[in-house]
């Protein structure tokens, strides 16, 4: 039995000049453009509740899954124009594979299992539990032309017992990974110095399935120019430090020979994905270290695993996050600018984590390629990360929030709405900042974990967390019905129910009414936001007591 044919997009690029584009090319940005145009004509349908678990990452406080942790936010749309965006890209991906018709260069041999074999790996995948599906080191190769070409020289493991059309669609999807590891490929010549870079990326289908891709760029031992280049991993699951400790190790090998990668991965892929907070040991052997047992361990907050909040408030100060966080809250358009790749998939993840537990349900794209600039004319709300060089053409358009992370910039915010300041409520406002005050610039990633969701994670509780009390259920087994104006009426500050009420129009917090009104009554109470919405109440109780 074959699987079902998948099309996947790409959530994330990086390109610093503009390639010349050919009439299939320009097809392409056209028909993007146009998708994007188009208003949200589709209502939901009775078939919307089958997709709020595909729709949403995590319900309240559970990100967990049968397949694994997904990350919160990238590419979880409307699924009307990004199922249009998901079909565009497939077709560009098929014009590349006909395009390069240049021999693909041999891979090393790597172990092939049986069809028994990889059909009991792939079910043992399919449930979260492998670390990755595979990895693909991506070097420029001059053509013919004289241009640099970003080609797969190894794949780990070189998967077989596939029928035609599958073979069709990974090899049309490793092809495009190039791209996105090399996406100025054409540019691209030896080099003696090149500082090397981490970012993430996600692969997502038209039905929400979602695989996480992780990239580090560096430039191989040796001397004089050379080339450099990507070690991509695509994998199930959403765990950035893991991932790039994991490069460390690669990395480490490399200066070995690519030979010695092998052996690493392979006990890697046949070691169980650790729970939250445990470690997995993976035996390996380098030359003049001998065998040696390397801990991976899996950070206890599995939500938290995916982001670093080191870089945004690197970049930004307390003030200008709260302001980003108000206009992400509202679900508006916000571009991210920065010249560094890894800034920009860093911050955009981390801003995302922050409306916790909610989840950004519009367009996330972490590094917006040249040749899809135009996404940024999209009339829905979407977090967009552009590199500076393409900031000029990014930043022509109304009523959206462009945020600078660049080092020496002038102005933070470049364009922007002017009530960014005035969106959240006074009060609860300062009280976010004053919990921020607890850290500092030399705080730790473990620290930061803490200080912020105890930061930001109250404003929900305050705003909207007597929610429950307002689902009512005609039977235990029932369906829930959510009571939205005694919800809003219940609020007794007047700028905090002015804010709940344009927050409750947002598509985030629909979909998450939408979950609780289906959950079942037992679970009513059992999930993390529900138990840090008793622990404050329970505190305001004895609070009440006291005085």
């Amino acid at each position: 039995m074959t699987s079902p044919r998948r099309t996947w997009t790409f959530s994330s690029m990086r390109s610093k000049t503009r390639p010349s584009l050919d009439e299939g090319e320009n097809y392409f940005r056209r028909r993007l453009f146009s998708s994007f145009r188009s208003d949200r004509r589709e209502q939901r349908s009775q078939g919307q509740e089958d997709d709020i678990d595909k729709r949403r990452a995590f319900s309240d406080g559970e990100i967990e899954t049968n397949k694994g942790v997904f990350l919160p936010g990238e590419d979880q749309p409307d699924m009307g124009a990004m199922k249009r965006f998901s079909t565009l890209f497939s077709s560009f991906r098929g014009k590349i594979s006909k395009d390069r018709t240049g021999k693909e260069p041999d891979l090393p041999a790597s172990t092939e299992l049986s069809h028994v074999e990889e059909k009991a790996k792939e079910q043992r995948y399919a449930s979260g539990q492998f670390f990755f599906e595979y990895l693909v080191v991506v070097r420029p190769k001059k053509t013919k032309d004289g241009i640099y070409e970003p080609q797969i020289i190894y794949q780990f493991p070189k998967k077989d017992g596939m029928v035609r059309f599958q073979k069709e669609e990974e090899e049309k999807t490793l092809k495009a990974l190039t791209l996105f590891c090399f996406p100025e490929g054409v540019n691209w010549a030896p080099l003696s110095e090149y500082p090397s870079e981490t970012f993430s990326f996600v692969l997502t289908d038209v039905d929400g399935t979602r695989k996480n891709g992780y990239c580090r760029r560096l430039l191989p031992d040796g001397k004089g120019a050379r080339l450099p280049e990507a070690y991509c991993i695509i994998s199930n699951l959403a765990c950035f430090g893991l991932f790039s400790k994991i490069f460390d190790e690669v990395e480490q090998r490399r200066k070995f020979s690519m030979a010695m990668i092998y052996p690493f991965m392979q006990s890697l892929r046949e070691s169980a994905f650790p729970a939250p907070g445990h470690t997995v040991n993976i035996k390996s052997f380098i030359p003049e270290r001998g065998t040696e047992i390397i801990s991976l361990t899996r950070p206890t907050d599995s939500w938290l695993e995916h982001v670093d909040f080191r870089t945004l408030f690197k970049c930004l100060s307390d003030e200008e996050v709260l302001q980003v966080f108000a206009a992400t809250v509202l679900e508006r358009r916000i571009i991210f600018i920065a010249d560094e790749l890894g800034t920009l998939s860093q911050v955009i993840h981390a801003v995302a984590v922050l409306l916790y537990p909610f989840i950004w349900q519009h367009t996330l794209i972490s590094i917006v390629p040249e040749i899809l600039i135009d996404v940024v004319m999209a009339p829905t709300p979407y977090l967009l990360g552009v590199q500076k060089s393409l900031a000029d053409q990014a930043t022509d358009q109304t009523e959206l929030l462009v945020v600078d992370l660049s080092e020496g910039r002038k102005e933070t915010f470049i364009k922007c709405m002017g009530d960014e300041d005035t969106i959240l409520p006074h009060k609860l406002k300062d009280e976010i900042k004053q919990a921020l005050s607890a850290k500092n610039e030399k705080s730790s990633l473990e620290e930061l974990n803490r200080v912020v969701p105890e930061a930001f994670l109250p404003f929900f509780i305050k705003t909207v967390g007597h929610f429950a009390k307002y689902i009512v259920r005609k039977g235990k087994d029932q369906r829930g019905e959510f009571q939205r104006t005694n919800f809003c009426k219940a609020i007794e500050s007047k700028s905090t129910r002015r804010f709940v009420k344009t927050f409750v129009q947002t598509q985030m917090f629909d979909l998450f009414i939408q979950e609780m009104e289906q959950r079942p009554a037992s679970q009513d109470g059992t999930g993390l936001f529900d138990k840090k919405i008793a622990e404050y109440q329970k505190r305001m109780r004895e609070k009440a007591k006291k005085n």
